[in-house]
């Protein structure tokens, strides 16, 4: 998955930054871009639009398109996890929950993927990742807390929501596990067309005459999201997982929830105060946990 020269270090911290904003401010328009379709339709032609186009500029940068036919397997079946499962599960509890109580849940994926690795495949986890993933464990506890009232009206929300983490999580643990080697671009593209084929039949067959064109306003959003969170967002998830441990990976996107409730402030006027901030302050502990390189033995 990784291209021929390894990303720099710096490289990485950029796409996270941008892997933050674009996830982050997301889940506040998932809502707006569902008021007139259905989430078959739209997840269906988000994905579309946003791997057509990465393919496309990965056909412009020289990058060939061709995946060996033994990764197919592996790619297929984590895109059925993560991106099927995810899109169809966190779009539905965005809906049943407020946004960014939706973005909380479905971010505790690290949580999944570090106790998978550890339980299912054997991976140990360091004294410093243990440390990490407890305030990351923190981060989330504290902003969910807020949303307790929310999720014990809507239990299917929340349920949604957790099986979209766990989706991410697994399909995620796959890709690191079967050592595919398409580049991120090539990789990403496929997997977003992949994703659109199911969720468009589904929308296909849930039709009962002409398909009615939604306005402009949720267009342009249907758009957006097409173009920034899913193409470029998940460019920069598959570039950060083809670098980095799966458990570290995962780590890294523990910012997006905050950064949901930020938005969601600014957005919906939901509340932000010191409970968020001390979130926020878990949560970057956590990251330089995780990202930052140990002291060499000598200097400790």
């Amino acid at each position: 998955m990784s291209a021929t020269t390894a990303p720099s270090r710096r490289f990485l911290l950029t796409l996270l930054v941008v892997l933050w904003l674009v996830w982050g401010t997301n889940w506040g328009l998932i809502p707006l871009a569902m008021r007139e379709v259905s989430v078959w339709s739209f997840r269906a032609s988000s994905c579309l639009l946003a791997g057509l186009v990465l393919l496309a500029v990965a056909r412009w940068r020289g990058l060939p398109l061709h995946v060996p036919r033994a990764q197919w397997p592996t790619i297929a079946v984590a895109t059925c996890f993560y991106l099927v499962l995810w899109n169809v599960a966190s779009a539905l509890a965005a809906v049943l929950i407020p946004s960014g109580q939706a973005a909380v849940l479905g971010f505790t994926m690290p949580l999944w993927a570090a106790l998978i690795g550890w339980l299912l495949l054997g991976e140990r986890l360091g004294r410093r990742m243990v440390a990490a993933l407890a305030l990351g464990a923190a981060a989330v506890a504290l902003l969910a807390w807020r949303g307790m009232s929310a999720y014990a009206q809507a239990p299917l929300g929340v349920a949604l929501a957790l099986l979209a983490a766990l989706g991410w999580a697994v399909g995620t643990l796959i890709l690191k596990r079967g050592r595919v080697t398409v580049p991120a671009l090539v990789l990403t593209g496929w997997q977003l067309l992949g994703t659109a084929v199911p969720l468009g039949a589904v929308a296909l067959a849930q039709l009962q005459g002409p398909p009615a064109l939604p306005s402009w306003p949720s267009v342009a959003v249907i758009v957006y999201i097409a173009l920034v969170p899913m193409a470029v967002g998940n460019w920069c998830w598959f570039v950060i997982v083809g670098e980095l441990p799966a458990s570290v990976a995962g780590m890294s996107s523990i910012m997006v929830p905050v950064l949901a409730m930020v938005s969601g402030a600014l957005m919906h006027g939901e509340p932000l105060g010191a409970v968020q901030l001390a979130a926020m302050a878990c949560s970057g502990a956590g990251l330089w946990l995780a990202l930052a390189r140990p002291a060499p033995s000598g200097q400790r």
